[in-house]
C-alpha cells in the first residue's frame, strides 16, 4: 500500500522538523518527505493541508482491563479509542486480573492486540507474584514473553528488602522498574490531597510526604543497586525536586506526569464530584504549577493519559467510596495542547512530550517521522474545537473529570504501520 499525505504540517520532534511537506509511505513504512521517491504512485492521498502530521502518540500509562475487567472496558473499546486520540503505543500496567505475572498471560495479551491490529500494546509486568509484595516474579521469562519494564502498578508495597532485591533482579538483567511512589502507611485509605479542602470536605487525606518518603526510598534503593528507575505520576513539587536532584548525581532516572494533573488541583473536588477521585490525588495549586514548569523545563520527561477505565455504579458512590481514575486516551493529545498554549510552548516541543520521550523510556522503535521509520502517524486538526461528552468519548467508560468541557485540537486520521486505522 503506498499513501501520500499531501500538505501536512510536519512535526518531527526527534529532528525538530517542522515544515509543511508532503511525506510518502509504502510498505508500512516512511520512504520520503518533501520529495516523491522515483515511480511512487500512491494508492491513496490524504489531503492534510491545514493539519498536522506528527509521530503516532505514545502513552507510557493505559489500563485496557483485560483480562478481568471487562465489565469497565473492553480490548476492543480501548485500543479504538486509542487510535481515535491519535495513540498508536499503549503501555499497560500489571494490574489485571489475573496480574500480569506469568509469561502466558502476557503472550495471550499480546495476541489479541495484534489480532485486533488497532495499535501496538507492551506490557508492562508485575513486579512480585500477584502484586502481593513478597514473592519476585520471573522477569527473565516474563520479559521473552514480550513486557517492557516491571512495576508494582498501584499495589503498596511495604517491605523494602523486597523491593531491593527486585531492584537487584532487573539490574542484573538491564531491565527498567516502573514505580509510582506512595508511602503504604501514610497513603492509607486516603482520597485527597492532605490541605484545606480535604479538611473542609472531611475526606481521609494522603500528606505530599507519603509521596517524598517513598521516592527517596526508591532512589536510595536506585542508587546502591545501579537499576533504571522510571518515576510513574509524579503530583508534588517536592517530589520534582527529589528527582532533579537524583539526576544532578548521575543516576539513570526518568520520570512522567498525568494529563489530569497537568491541568487540576485539589481545587477542583470541592464539589465532591466522584469523577475527580484519582490516584494519585490531585494536589495543591503549587504543586500543578510546578508539573507546568517542570514540563517545560524538561525535569519531567513526558505525559501520559493515565487512563482508567472505571465502570458507572463505581463513580457513583459517594467520593471517598468511589474508584479512582479517569479516561484519557481520547484527551491525551488535546489535553497536552492546551497545556502548550497555555504556557506558549513551542508545538514541536509539547509534542515530544508524547511521541519521542515516551519512546525512549519504552525502549521501543517509534515516536520519529523519519525515513525508514515504521509509518505510525497521527494526523490532527489543531484548530477544530469539540466538547467532551458521554457521545463523544469512544472508550467505554465516560469517567473523566473534563466532562461537557471543550477541548481543541481533534485527531482526524491515524495510522499504524501504514494502514489508516482510524479516520473521522
Amino acid at each position: 500500500m503506498h499513501i501520500q499525505i499531501k500538505k501536512g504540517r510536519i512535526i518531527n520532534p526527534a529532528t525538530q522538523h517542522d515544515a509543511i511537506d508532503d511525506l510518502y509511505i509504502s510498505h508500512g513504512e516512511i520512504v520520503a518527505i518533501g520529495v516523491c521517491p522515483p515511480g511512487f504512485i500512491p494508492d491513496r492521498t490524504i489531503n492534510a493541508e491545514g493539519y498536522i502530521v506528527c509521530p503516532g502518540l505514545i502513552d507510557l500509562s493505559a489500563r485496557l482491563r483485560e483480562p478481568g475487567y471487562e465489565y469497565k472496558a473492553t480490548l476492543e473499546s480501548e485500543l479504538y479509542a486509542a487510535v481515535a486520540g491519535g495513540v498508536t503505543s499503549i503501555a499497560c500496567p500489571p494490574d489485571t486480573d489475573p496480574v500480569l505475572d506469568e509469561p502466558g498471560l502476557v503472550e495471550m495479551l499480546k495476541h489479541r492486540a495484534r489480532t485486533l491490529n488497532q495499535a501496538h500494546v507492551y506490557p508492562v509486568g508485575a513486579l512480585t507474584v500477584g502484586l502481593k509484595g513478597e514473592a519476585l516474579t520471573e522477569m527473565a521469562e516474563l520479559s521473552d514473553a514480550g513486557c517492557i519494564a516491571f512495576s508494582h502498578a498501584d499495589a503498596p508495597f511495604i517491605n523494602t528488602r523486597v523491593i531491593y532485591r527486585a531492584m537487584q533482579y532487573a539490574a542484573t538483567y538491564n531491565f527498567t522498574v516502573w514505580l509510582r511512589p506512595q508511602d503504604a502507611y501514610l497513603g492509607e485509605g486516603g482520597v485527597a490531597h492532605d490541605g484545606e479542602i480535604a479538611t473542609r470536605l472531611g475526606l481521609p487525606a494522603i500528606p505530599s510526604l507519603a509521596e517524598t518518603i517513598a521516592l527517596t526510598t526508591l532512589i536510595s534503593l536506585a542508587r546502591e543497586t545501579g537499576v533504571k528507575l522510571h518515576i510513574c505520576r509524579l503530583s508534588t513539587a517536592s517530589g520534582i525536586q527529589i528527582i532533579q536532584q537524583a539526576r544532578e548525581e548521575g543516576l539513570a532516572i526518568t520520570c512522567d506526569v498525568s494529563s489530569q494533573h497537568v491541568h487540576l488541583s485539589e481545587q477542583d473536588i470541592g464539589n465532591f464530584d466522584s469523577h475527580f477521585h484519582l490516584a494519585p490525588p490531585l494536589r495543591s495549586q503549587t504543586d500543578r504549577n510546578a508539573i507546568r514548569a517542570g514540563l517545560a523545563s524538561g525535569e519531567i520527561d513526558a505525559i501520559c493519559s493515565d487512563h482508567t477505565p472505571v465502570d458507572e455504579d463505581a463513580k457513583l458512590l459517594p467520593f471517598s467510596q468511589s474508584e479512582p481514575g479517569a479516561t484519557g486516551l481520547e484527551l491525551l493529545l488535546p489535553l497536552t495542547l492546551k497545556w502548550a498554549r497555555e504556557e506558549e510552548i513551542k508545538l514541536v516541543d509539547a509534542l515530544r512530550l508524547i511521541t519521542q520521550t515516551p519512546a525512549k523510556i519504552l525502549g521501543i522503535k517509534a515516536g520519529s517521522l523519519d525515513v525508514g521509520e515504521p509509518a505510525d502517524i497521527c494526523i490532527f486538526d489543531p484548530e477544530q474545537s469539540w466538547r467532551v461528552t458521554p457521545e463523544t468519548l469512544i472508550s467505554q467508560s465516560k469517567n473523566t473529570p473534563f466532562l461537557d468541557m471543550d477541548m481543541k485540537g481533534r485527531v482526524m486520521y491515524t495510522l499504524m504501520e501504514g494502514a489508516v486505522v482510524y479516520e473521522t
